[in-house]
């Protein structure tokens, strides 16, 4: 072997060793510390716990509500309805024949739920991960006359718990998480089984 050759190849291996630990073990354990120190719930994927501590969900992964009790999700593009592991559009466009079908059957499944006049975009489409687990406010609103029949109370009562669950951000539209709006809802009216 040319002595030239050897010289050289000795620095990339050891280079190449110590990046590989440094960015491949150091980094991401160094990451990994900062953000359970900094961030501990989010770093923990934002658990949501019911009062006996067994986690019921996510404040940040949307999931299936499907009992007309309770206020239900937009509809999920991600596998078979909230997948994390197949997380992602549908990449159907305006045009697609499998698109339109889909939406005016939720379409119809909402005006046979009785939600009247025109239906908020977000209760008929998916968004662009599959996973949100937010709702407009107008979007949860719609729904409040069936669950207010469902759960025996005033539609006000149930309008108004919306209103108390509806965040707005400064860059972005307000919104309701679906999961915390539920569980304020059964503690309002405790849900028929």
């Amino acid at each position: 072997m040319n002595k030239d050759f050897s010289s050289a190849l000795r620095p990339a291996i050891v280079m190449t060793l110590l990046f590989a630990a440094l960015l491949g073990l150091g980094y991401p354990l160094a990451m990994t510390g900062i953000g359970q120190a900094l961030f501990p719930v989010q770093a923990n994927g934002s658990l949501v716990r019911d009062t006996t501590g067994r986690v019921i969900g996510s404040s940040v992964v949307g999931q299936a509500f499907t009992a007309d009790r309770y206020f239900q999700t937009r509809p999920s593009a991600a596998g078979k309805g909230y997948d994390g592991l197949a997380s992602s559009g549908s990449n159907l466009g305006p045009t697609s024949k499998a698109l339109i079908e889909r939406v005016s059957g939720d379409v119809s499944k909402q005006r046979a739920e009785g939600v009247n006049g025109p239906l908020p975009a977000d209760l008929v489409t998916a968004s662009g991960s599959g996973l949100d687990p937010d709702l407009s406010p107008a979007a949860a609103s719609v729904q409040a006359p069936r669950i207010a029949r469902v759960r025996g109370v005033s539609v006000d009562a149930v309008r108004k718990l919306v209103e108390g669950q509806t965040e707005t951000s400064v860059l972005g539209d307000p919104t309701v998480n679906i999961l915390a709006l539920n569980r304020a809802l059964d503690k309002l009216a405790p849900a028929p089984r």
